[in-house]
């Protein structure tokens, strides 16, 4: 396996750039990062950090939003972003020959956006769509529902989107405000992989070097507690969402409660798929994932089904779970997960995109970045008695949450389901 090389430089004000040459291919990718998700918002500011990633793409001091849409088409890639309750990313992707104009673009939009009143006016529009159409999927809504119960009262309980009553409140000038102080440079990262020259790093340099320092928003702890939602909803199906806590996402167990979920309900040979669907014909789809932030995380089951077979699904997908707890995996099965989580690894080097990712995310919310070799030593160092151990810790029937949109049972019948 051939070793990367990455660099890392920090700026004088606090913001750092990692990059990335990858030899053979003539993409490259670059993202800005910034340490400012729905997490760091008052409850007043919900919706802000992803209402700002909305108006960087509404105009600059230099371009219009139709002439920011044109030039992104015009560059043959890909421009975008993202919010989630950790982190904001804004990132391009194009042919190298394209990279110095992708970079003007995306600094431009990022670091000079206009926030004019009319645009916010109608992208609070869209974004209140955005709400309804998530709501409108049972799916993101159990999801959801599941984090407002289980971080109740602290700000990963919010929806990334905000709600009506406080995006409504703001303002473009108070947004170019927030933008202004929780955009510091010690919150910055930009990360670029793939085909690119010295020239570009000293570009990047050149648009960050002039940001203000300033004090970086911190955010307010959570702590995982057990919890029931319900919400009446009218499906064909009950969706489901059972959860235990799961683990903070720069935990040193993640590699193994990584193989655990693919074990448990990833793919068609997981536990869960073989007995809930493929035995019980009990559901369409199930599958497990986790969710980690700085300090805690929660590690959910999803299925959707009839309300006529949903008690008989909960009791079996109960039952894998203590029986994995209580015997681990066996040797193949580890093996098969530990070579699926080590092929996704491995063929994401393939992707530009992915280098860049890993690079961004893990050094904002790392401080490090793992080589693939660690990572792939990090997956070959777990063993079976690793994953029953994590499993023994995690999935105890008093921490267990649930959250059901559709026709949901009284609560004290899934209470009594999870012997609570």
């Amino acid at each position: 396996m051939e070793e990367e090389h990455y660099d890392i430089e920090t700026l004088p004000n606090g913001a750092r750039i990692v990059t990335e040459a990858v030899p053979a291919v003539r993409s490259v990718s670059l993202g800005l990062w910034v340490a400012t998700g729905s997490r760091h918002e008052k409850a007043g500011e919900s919706g802000a950090a992803h209402f700002i990633e909305h108006m960087v793409f509404k105009g600059t001091q230099r371009r219009s939003a139709r002439e920011l849409a044109q030039e992104m088409d015009a560059i043959g890639g890909q421009v975008n972003a993202y919010t989630t309750k950790e982190c904001t990313c804004f990132y391009a992707r194009c042919l190298d020959e394209h990279l110095p104009r992708a970079l003007d673009l995306l600094c431009d939009m990022v670091f000079d956006s206009k926030f004019d009143q009319a645009d916010v006016d109608t992208e609070r529009g869209v974004i209140l769509e955005e709400i309804g159409m998530y709501q409108d999927n049972p799916e993101d809504l159990c999801s959801e529902r599941l984090m407002a119960a289980v971080y109740k009262g602290s700000p990963l309980a919010r929806p990334i989107l905000g709600r009506k009553a406080t995006l409504d409140k703001m303002t473009g000038e108070w947004l170019k405000h927030y933008q202004r102080t929780h955009y510091r440079p010690g919150s910055i990262v930009c990360a670029m992989a793939g085909s690119f020259t010295p020239l570009m790093v000293d570009a990047l340099k050149a648009r960050l070097l002039p940001l203000e320092a300033g004090e970086t928003p911190t955010a307010v702890p959570a702590v995982y507690t057990p919890a029931i939602t319900l919400k009446k909803k009218a499906t064909e199906q009950n969706h489901l969402t059972l959860a235990f806590p799961g683990l903070p996402y720069g935990d040193e167990d993640r590699f193994v409660l990584q193989l655990l979920s693919t074990m448990l309900g990833s793919g068609m040979s997981s536990r869960l798929w073989q007995e809930v669907r493929e035995k019980r014909g009990l559901c369409y789809s199930i599958y497990t994932y986790g969710a980690g932030h700085a300090e805690t995380g929660v590690f959910a089951i999803y299925t959707a089904l009839s309300k006529d077979t949903e008690r008989e699904a909960l009791e079996t997908i109960l039952r894998v779970v203590a029986d994995f707890a209580e015997h681990g995996p066996a040797p193949e099965e580890l093996e098969r997960a530990r070579e699926l989580s080590k092929a996704n690894v491995l063929m994401g080097l393939e992707s530009t995109q992915s280098r860049m990712s890993a690079l961004g995310r893990g050094l904002l919310l790392q401080d490090r970045t793992l080589t693939t070799r660690e990572v792939i030593d990090a997956y070959n160092a777990v063993t079976a008695e690793d994953v029953r151990a994590l499993a023994q810790r995690l999935f105890h029937l008093s921490q267990a949450s649930l959250s059901v949109v559709g026709r949901p049972a009284a609560e004290e019948e899934y209470r009594t389901l999870l012997g609570q």
